[in-house]
């Protein structure tokens, strides 16, 4: 049987009609009268307590009784943080999902890789994109442990002793444990903490706001890639029919959505040094200067992080991929990338490995200059085909360049990895998954 009030359970003088009244006024709320009353008291809890009770004058007298504002507070933050990962956490989910669709479709499409934003061997778009969902999914991880793992404050009374809770008890221990896991129960928490000052240690508020801190971490990164690919012209932001680019450069395409997303990222990033300072300034059982600050920087990280991945969201939802742009640069420097191959060719026809090194040596830096010095295509193969040297592998030449072959096991590893990581991880989100974002502006 639920037990709808704890403290009349326990036994407490507490009438059925005091709790009815009580029940009856909860939507009903005077905030002028509270903000009337916060003005002259300068405390909000106790303005809206006063408030309350004139609402219920019979219950009037039990009204906050025992308590704390950090009662009220403390336990009503984290039921907050709670709700706003629960809220976050399907959203992330959905952001995870667009990008392993795309991942899965391009899963075979070469493309050159980059290292130190030079070029390196080839990759695939999709296994590209898969760096972006493994962090992603490191998120979606992060913030369901930190969901979980946060607790109720509790029953604790003003500096958590309970003292206050123990003399309404007339002394039994038992009743106020008792208490004190029913109202975390009847909250929604599976465990209270042990042992608090007048709130819950603040390093729980630095757990919550790394793990967002750390979301936006993966997003501003990820959305720098697209930014550098719209650049390179290689893939691009979904770009409205009638948007304007530039209000001087009418040729323009910014990726102002991804923009967005790391301006608002690096903000996110940020919060997380309110609560590292907070938790280090409290004295004793707490400070007062806690207070304004996390209702700041509590809520600011939580709508950041929402309206990102809501942007997010509709860039994944709505990339565009232009494949002969990817061929084309992969055509400028994959002549380089496959000089290995043509020698070991050349030596399985019969030449000498060490002149045919100097041979690609010589026509490498030839390329080299054309494209550097001369603005010109790569003409490397060009100059393998002109070469009689080269002659026993001229027929072999386009197998030895067919990039796919460059691309070692990527489309295996991004199969494998949306099926047996990413795609479980998405199961319980799996009722939530429906629905596009649009963007206002």
């Amino acid at each position: 049987m639920e037990v709808l009030f704890p403290l009349q359970s326990l036994g407490l003088s507490i009438t059925d009609e005091q709790i009815r009244e009580m029940e009856a006024n909860l939507d009903n709320i005077n905030f002028k009268m509270a903000a009337e009353e916060e003005k002259k008291l300068r405390h909000d809890v106790m303005a809206h307590v006063h408030t309350f009770a004139h609402c219920c004058p019979k219950a009037a007298a039990i009204i906050h009784l025992g308590a704390t504002s950090c009662y009220v507070g403390d336990n009503t933050d984290l039921i907050v943080l709670r709700d706003g990962f629960n809220l976050l956490l399907p959203k992330l989910a959905r952001v995870i999902s667009r990008l392993a669709d795309f991942a899965e479709k391009y899963a075979d499409m070469p493309a050159l890789g980059f290292t130190h934003y030079q070029p390196a061997q080839l990759t695939t778009v999709g296994k590209r994109c898969c760096l972006w969902i493994q962090d992603l999914c490191m998120d979606l991880q992060n913030l369901e442990r930190a969901r979980d793992d946060l607790r109720f404050r509790g029953v604790k009374g003003t500096t958590g002793t309970q003292a206050s809770f123990l003399q309404l008890f007339e002394g039994d221990h038992s009743k106020v444990e008792e208490l004190d896991r029913l109202v975390t129960e009847k909250a929604g928490f599976k465990r209270a903490y042990m042992v608090t000052g007048q709130t819950y240690s603040r390093k729980v508020d630095i757990g919550v706001l790394a793990v967002l801190a750390s979301l936006g971490a993966s997003i501003h990164k990820i959305c720098t890639d697209i930014r550098l690919l719209a650049n390179l012209k290689e893939i691009e932001e979904p770009f409205e029919k009638d948007q304007i680019g530039s209000s001087a450069m009418p040729y323009k395409r910014n990726p102002m959505r991804s923009e967005r997303c790391c301006s608002l990222a690096r903000h996110l990033m940020t919060l997380v040094m309110d609560p590292l300072q907070t938790a280090a300034v409290q004295w004793f059982e707490r400070t007062l200067d806690d207070s304004a600050n996390r209702r700041v920087c509590l809520a600011e990280a939580f709508l950041t992080a929402d309206i990102i991945l809501s942007t997010l969201q509709n860039v994944s939802e709505g990339l565009v991929v232009y494949p002969k742009v990817i061929e084309r640069r992969i055509r400028q420097e994959l002549p380089f990338m496959a000089t290995e191959n043509i020698i070991m060719a050349m030596v399985k026809a019969g030449g000498n490995r060490q002149d045919c090194h100097e041979k690609i040596r010589v026509l490498s830096q030839q390329a080299a200059a054309v494209v550097k010095q001369e603005g010109g295509d790569n003409d490397f193969i060009a100059r393998v085909r002109a070469d009689p040297y080269f002659s026993p592998i001229h027929k072999q030449l386009e197998s030895l360049l067919d990039p796919s072959s460059f691309t070692g096991r990527a489309p295996q590893q991004v199969a494998k990895f949306l099926k047996d990581e990413v795609r479980p991880a998405l199961i319980p989100y799996q009722s939530k998954m429906g629905g596009k974002v649009e963007l206002a502006l």
